[in-house]
C-alpha cells in the first residue's frame, strides 16, 4: 500500500516545491521574513495538506449530504459561517498565527528535552518490529494521541470557563460537514498546542504528525456531516460514526450531565468509541437528534442564550462565556465533577 501511495506524495512533494519557490519564498523575502524560510516550507506543506482536505470534503461529503441527510439546513447563513471557520482553521489566518507561534514553541520544548536527557517516547523502540510495519506504526500513534484527546475533550466539557469556550461548538443546530472546525480560536489554539506537544513527546515525525493530524480531521468531518449513517452494531464501536457523534451534540445528553443542564455529558470520543466504553461515557442509540446547547432553547426549557450569528460575534460571546462560567461555582454539596449548573 506505501507503494501505491508514492505517486500521489511524489506529486504532491512537486506541487510544494513549486508554490513555495515560485510564492512563499519571494514573498518572505519580499516582507523581510528571510530567516523564517526554513519554517515557511513547512507551513506551506500544512497550507496544501489543508487545500486538499477541503478539496476532498467538497467532492464526497458535500454530496453525500445531499444524498442521505439527517434534516434540511434551516439556516443557510449558519452552514456557510462554519465553512468560514474551515477556511480560516486550515488555510488562513489561524494557520499563520500558529505558523509564528507554534512552531517555535515546539522547538523550544523540543530543545529542553535533549538537553535533559529527556528522550522522547517511541512506539519503535517499545516494539522493534514496527520499524518494518508503517501502517501498523502510524494507526499506532493515532491512537495514542486519540486517547490523550478524549480526556481533552472531557476537559471541555466538566470545566466551567473552558466548556464556556467549547459551547460554541456545540451550538450549531444545523450540524453539517464544515461544524468540526466551529471552535473559539482560544480554544483552538490550546488544542493545538496541547496535540502538538504530546505528539513530541511520544516521538512522532514531523512527516508524519500532519498526516496524522490530516486524517483525524477528515474522519471528524465525517463525524459532523448532515448525514444519516451508522456503522452497524460492531463498527459504531470501532470508530466513531456521524450517528455516535450526532448523540453527543444531542440537546440535554452530549454535553449535560444526568438529562440536567449542568456539565459532563457522553461519547467523548474523537475516533475510537473504545475510550468512551472503557471509561464508561458510551451512549449508543439508533436516533438521530436534535443538536444545540439547552440554554440556546427559548423559556422555560432554556433561556434563549444568544450564541452570536457571525464569525466576530461569536467569538466575542464565547470570550463572555468564559469569564461568566469561571466565576460560578459548584451548588453546596455537589462534589461530584460535572455539577456546575448553567442556568
Amino acid at each position: 500500500m506505501i507503494d501505491l501511495l508514492h505517486p500521489f506524495t511524489d506529486a504532491f512533494a512537486t506541487v510544494q516545491g513549486w508554490v513555495f519557490e515560485s510564492i512563499v519564498q519571494p514573498a518572505m523575502f519580499h516582507l523581510g521574513l528571510g530567516e523564517y524560510i526554513e519554517d515557511a516550507f513547512g507551513g506551506t506543506e500544512w497550507f496544501l495538506v489543508g487545500v486538499c482536505e477541503l478539496a476532498l470534503l467538497w467532492l464526497v461529503l458535500r454530496p453525500l449530504e445531499a444524498l442521505l441527510p439527517v434534516h434540511e439546513i434551516r439556516d443557510r447563513r449558519a452552514r456557510w459561517n462554519d465553512f468560514v471557520y474551515t477556511v480560516v482553521h486550515r488555510l488562513g489566518v489561524f494557520a499563520v498565527v500558529m505558523f509564528f507561534f507554534l512552531d517555535p514553541l515546539i522547538d523550544s520544548f523540543n530543545g529542553f528535552l535533549h538537553l535533559h536527557g529527556m528522550h522522547p517516547f517511541a512506539l519503535e523502540r517499545l516494539w522493534p518490529a514496527l520499524s518494518t510495519m508503517p501502517l501498523l506504526l502510524f494507526l499506532g500513534y493515532l491512537v495514542i494521541l486519540d486517547f490523550f484527546e478524549y480526556w481533552y475533550h472531557r476537559g471541555q466539557h466538566n470545566i466551567g470557563w473552558w466548556w464556556g469556550l467549547h459551547s460554541l461548538h456545540h451550538s450549531q443546530q444545523n450540524m453539517n460537514l464544515w461544524s468540526d472546525d466551529r471552535n473559539h480560536l482560544l480554544d483552538d489554539l490550546l488544542h493545538d498546542i496541547f496535540l502538538a506537544l504530546i505528539a513530541v513527546v511520544i516521538g512522532v515525525p514531523p512527516g508524519q504528525y500532519i498526516l496524522l493530524v490530516a486524517v483525524s480531521r477528515i474522519l471528524q468531518s465525517l463525524q459532523h456531516a448532515n448525514v444519516r449513517l451508522h456503522f452497524g452494531s460492531i463498527g459504531e464501536r470501532l470508530l466513531v460514526s456521524p450517528r455516535f457523534h450526532r448523540l453527543h451534540h444531542a440537546i440535554g445528553l452530549g454535553h449535560e450531565s444526568r438529562g440536567r443542564n449542568s456539565l459532563g455529558g457522553h461519547n467523548f470520543a474523537v475516533l475510537f468509541p473504545v475510550w468512551d466504553i472503557v471509561f464508561g461515557t458510551a451512549r449508543f442509540g439508533g436516533g438521530y437528534a436534535h443538536t444545540g446547547v439547552r440554554d440556546q432553547l427559548p423559556a422555560p426549557e432554556g433561556r434563549g442564550r444568544d450564541y452570536g450569528s457571525g464569525f466576530w460575534s461569536q467569538q466575542w460571546l464565547g470570550l463572555k462565556r468564559m469569564v461568566e462560567f469561571a466565576r460560578r461555582r459548584r451548588p453546596a454539596g455537589k462534589g461530584t465533577q460535572g455539577e456546575v449548573r448553567l442556568r
